[in-house]
């Protein structure tokens, strides 16, 4: 009885899941198979692709194997470690940002609190182009920045269209998604467990570092992934506040969808672009605790 009941269950199951499978092999599963597939494809002379084997496009990137006409151009290894650096640099600012502020915002009475909480998701209401936007007008020689410097009787920071601009709207944009799990994971910090390392006697670097770390590690983590995917493969910030002068990887790809029509060699770049950031899930995956009873 108690089997049959079972797979009664199970099938039911399996008719409530399958239209999201459907749904979600349609829409994600099969464009991802279709590049997988074109980047191993040959270019098109005209653009599109050319249905013989041509897995040298992964070649141009990591140097081998390479075909008759491919040579390796280190040029885009010196992108796809620019975009790293970036990502990673935008990683830890907004992580020095927002560590102390979670433990802040945890602090705060309810209602302010809930105040706070809205204030930092207000960006997701306006459009992202024109917020990075907003930033441009904000860093070019003549804008809002350089202005208040030359009040101040300082020299302007010539900022536009550099690294440290990309970084700066890197960070702007992606802050709440670095904010969020943090808040999360200090909110379900037990002060009891801080107070009682006080009262041994730990002192509060080895409380912080024993005790307060460990138990936020998982929101650290979370957080430091979840800045780190978008950034890595972003785009629009890149060619509004970097120009021409901050090529990333997602630049790269981008120009050659469209501008180069070299689709293989763009759905490579694509490829390991979601190696890496499948990479990272996994890490997630392995490195953060099961809740109790989950095996």
């Amino acid at each position: 009885m108690s089997g049959a009941l079972s797979a009664r269950r199970r099938r039911a199951l399996a008719g409530l899941l399958a239209p999201h499978s459907l749904l979600l092999a349609a829409f994600f599963v099969v464009p991802l198979a279709i590049m997988a597939v074109y980047s191993v494809l040959t270019p098109g002379l005209y653009g599109g692709v050319e249905w013989e084997f041509y897995p040298y496009g992964y070649g141009r990137v990591l140097g081998a194997p390479l075909g008759e006409v491919e040579e390796f151009d280190p040029v885009y290894g010196e992108i796809l470690l620019r975009s790293l650096r970036l990502a990673l640099t935008t990683v830890v600012v907004t992580l020095l940002l927002c560590y102390p502020a979670a433990f802040w915002v945890s602090r705060l009475p309810p209602r302010r609190r809930a105040l706070v909480l809205f204030l930092v998701t207000l960006p997701f209401f306006a459009n992202l182009i024109v917020r990075v936007y907003a930033w441009m007008l904000i860093l070019r020689p003549t804008g809002v920045l350089n202005q208040l410097l030359g009040l101040a009787g300082l020299p302007a920071a010539d900022l536009m269209f550099s690294e440290t601009a990309v970084v700066i709207g890197l960070c702007y944009v992606l802050l709440p998604f670095m904010f969020l799990p943090l808040y999360a994971a200090v909110e379900r910090l037990d002060p009891a467990l801080v107070q009682a390392s006080r009262d041994l006697g730990a002192g509060a670097l080895f409380t912080f570092r024993r005790v307060i770390l460990p138990l936020t590690a998982p929101g650290i983590l979370g957080g430091c992934i979840l800045v780190f995917i978008p950034a890595f493969g972003n785009f629009v910030v890149a060619s509004l506040l970097g120009g021409a002068k901050v090529m990333l990887v997602g630049n790269l790809i981008e120009q050659q969808f469209l501008a180069a029509r070299n689709w293989p060699f763009g759905a490579a770049l694509a490829m390991l672009l979601l190696a890496a950031v499948l990479v990272l899930l996994v890490v997630y995956v392995v490195r953060t605790p099961h809740p109790e009873g989950v095996r």
